[in-house]
């Protein structure tokens, strides 16, 4: 496959599976009210909100919609814990994973195949997760797939793609070609994750097992899994009808019943949602020409959206 090819198919699999990451090297120049600066601020925990506003890291106060941008460029960020992943561009073809420390310095770097499209971190700040869409797999017909790995910081153990893990469904292993995992999200033990599978046409929420290097099928249609923070809830994107291409809505599924609930929300979300609290959830929505603002809805789904942060993306609440 040529190289001219091969963009034209990742260009194809972000908007097929969840165009963040094209917008992202696309787009550039957007204004919001946050100004720019050095790095004087932190990631540690405190009622802030960390959002990537013109690829940049930027820290919100609660309730507001005014701040600071870092000299830290990302194209896609989280953190948890005064521990931030940042995925940013090494050089014109290539990405990678920054860990950084509470005040922005580089832990480590991993270099990472494709495009960057999720990131999360583990409330106690221990585990690191990414997404990314390459290029060039044999099984995928559209010459696409998603690459999703996760590192412990703590042992310095990384997976380069859960790939690598078996899977389990219906009580039996279960093997495919085409596997993609995407969209991780960490149990408060540091072991347990949820993420979304997807296989034979299908797109499934499993349950990981980061030391037994397992995954568990449970449910079809769920895509972006965010877990709660008190372990019982997935926020996630659910396809209407089934069809991704008909749009998302975001919504909660609880755990124990398996029961689901559509939020507030009615334009289609194809974002990763984060918890702000146990009760309401902050996620990215475009305008027609791409640009992002995030936004605010309760997980119950009673009341409205609101406008938290013009101009930005990838929020994650710093505590």
């Amino acid at each position: 496959m040529s190289l001219r090819a091969r963009i034209a198919a990742l260009v194809t699999a972000l908007v097929v599976l969840g165009g963040i990451s094209v917008t992202y090297v696309m787009l550039a120049g957007r204004r919001s009210t946050v100004a720019a600066s050095a790095p004087t601020g932190s990631l540690d925990p405190g009622r802030r909100l960390l959002v990537v506003i013109d690829r940049h890291l930027a820290v919100v106060p609660a309730g507001d919609d005014t701040g600071t941008v870092a000299a830290v460029e990302c194209v896609r960020a989280y953190a948890a814990a005064g521990t931030g992943v940042c995925l940013r561009q090494r050089n014109p073809w290539a990405y990678e994973v920054v860990v950084l420390d509470g005040a922005y310095r580089p832990r480590r770097t991993l270099e990472i195949p494709g495009l960057p499209n999720r990131a999360r971190v583990s409330a106690s700040g221990r585990m690191v997760a990414w997404t990314t869409f390459v290029g060039g797999d044999s099984y995928a017909g559209g010459g696409f797939s998603t690459r999703t790995g996760v590192l412990d910081t703590r042992t310095g153990i990384s997976v380069g793609t859960l790939e690598q893990f078996a899977v389990i469904r219906e009580g039996r292993p279960y093997r495919s070609a085409d596997l993609n995992f995407w969209g991780v999200t960490f149990a408060a033990d540091d072991n347990r994750f949820y993420a979304t599978m997807a296989s034979r046409g299908g797109r499934y929420l499993v349950r990981g097992d980061f030391a037994a290097r397992t995954v568990t099928v449970l449910r079809g249609n769920v895509e972006c899994p965010s877990l709660s923070p008190d372990g019982t809830r997935v926020a996630f994107k659910q396809a209407v009808g089934g069809d991704p291409a008909r749009g998302w809505r975001l919504s909660v599924l609880d755990l124990a019943t398996m029961r689901t609930v559509a939020t507030a929300e009615t334009a289609s979300v194809d974002d990763q949602a984060a918890w702000l609290d146990g009760a309401t959830l902050a996620y990215t929505l475009r305008t027609s020409d791409g640009t992002p603002a995030v936004w605010a809805v309760p997980a119950d789904g009673t009341g409205r959206p609101r406008l938290l942060v013009p101009g930005a993306e990838s929020p994650a609440p710093l505590g």
